[in-house]
């Protein structure tokens, strides 16, 4: 038979059974392939990542004794968080925290009125969700929520009304959380909008837009936001009516709106600049207003390709909100300021558990907003990987 089959030159053999698909190699996919490829591919990344684990194996474990194993979750004052014979070593004071953290979330505010705080918060997680979570339904309903049913409700709600049986309660009660939420939050809604308008008016072909816009941005970047707040508590209530002389809270909210309008003008102007000329050209070509075309084409645009940017506007936003504690506002980090010089509360480990605390916190808020961008851009990058 053999014999036969190589005497026949044309006669050939054909696999009939499907070879079942070998697994790859180990060191080329999985947690082995991704770890020699991103942490020890090279000598400089193998140098890299022993530094940085050396690094981590020295701060890690003695973090994590002070803020866990050997911390002091219970007690009603300093004596709980004092080193002594039953407390040889004593970690972060997590009861000073517990005790002291209705302040650091109202600050003054009234007791029986907090109700009205926790339902702003409230509301203000409902507007949050509808606009961000992008499968809500009718969005455009949540944006008349957010941006005109509850600002006007949020006022009547903090502020009071006897018409509606709310106690008025100034702002000069407000503080911890509350501040900090209100600041950034008008902040972040109104630098946007306004730093679009400065953008378009710095490349306007009109004058006196152009002018404005170039003078109000240039002179804003220029000075500090210490300078622009001291300026809008100073100089604000010059240019109304005694009689409808705005409070601090008010004037602190106006100068960090301008301040951040002027750095989101800047931002947005450069998206704006990043578009080609066909851009433009096309939508004039295809006979739309200035309004149209910016609204329709350009700004779409110019937005995606600086959302980054943008995100870093906010941030850098509602980490300078601890700022407003120089026009007499009790923002979050105020109150923990305040509270650590408490004598109740003095114990050597008071202080540096307030400020972890603080840390954490805008962490966890600034760690949001960077996650969400990152989100976003991946789902509108998608069309340009087509």
């Amino acid at each position: 038979m053999s014999q036969s089959v190589s005497s026949n030159p044309n006669q050939s053999f054909v696999q009939q059974d499907v070879i079942a698909p070998s697994r790859p190699p180990s060191n080329l996919v999985g947690p082995v392939a991704w770890v020699r490829e991103h942490l020890f591919g090279g000598v400089f990344n193998t140098s890299a990542t022993i530094l940085i684990v050396l690094f981590l194996a020295w701060v890690v474990p003695p973090f994590l004794d002070f803020v866990l194993f050997d911390a002091v979750w219970v007690g009603t004052d300093r004596e709980a968080c004092i080193f002594n014979e039953a407390h040889p070593i004593v970690g972060a004071c997590w009861a000073f925290i517990k005790d002291r953290f209705s302040f650091f979330n109202y600050g003054t505010y009234p007791i029986p009125e907090r109700w009205r705080v926790d339902l702003f918060f409230a509301l203000l997680t409902i507007a949050v969700i509808w606009l961000l979570k992008l499968s809500l339904p009718r969005r455009d309903l949540g944006a008349l929520y957010a941006f005109i049913i509850l600002p006007v409700v949020s006022y009547f709600l903090l502020i009071g009304s006897p018409t509606l049986g709310l106690p008025i309660v100034t702002t000069n009660l407000w503080g911890g959380l509350l501040v900090t939420v209100v600041v950034s939050a008008v902040g972040i809604v109104v630098s946007l909008p306004l730093g679009i308008l400065l953008a378009l008016g710095r490349r306007s072909t009109m004058p006196a837009a152009q002018v404005f816009s170039v003078a109000f941005i240039e002179f804003v970047r220029g000075v500090p936001l210490i300078t622009v707040l001291f300026m809008a508590s100073v100089m604000l209530p010059l240019f109304v009516p005694r009689e409808f002389e705005p409070d601090k809270l008010l004037r602190a909210l106006v100068g960090v709106a301008l301040f951040a309008s002027a750095y989101m003008a800047e931002v947005v102007r450069a998206g704006l600049q990043a578009l080609p000329k066909g851009q433009y050209e096309g939508a004039m070509a295809l006979g739309l207003s200035y309004g149209q075309m910016m609204r329709l084409i350009i700004l779409p645009q110019a937005l995606k390709v600086t959302i980054p940017n943008i995100v870093s506007n906010y941030i850098g936003l509602f980490k300078d909100t601890t700022l407003v504690v120089i026009v007499g506002l009790f923002d979050f980090l105020r109150t923990i300021e305040t509270a650590r010089i408490d004598p109740i509360w003095a114990a050597p480990t008071v202080s540096p558990t307030g400020y972890v605390y603080a840390a954490i916190f805008y962490f966890i808020f600034c760690f949001a907003m960077s996650s969400y961008a990152r989100t976003i851009e991946q789902r509108l990058s998608k069309a340009d990987k087509r």
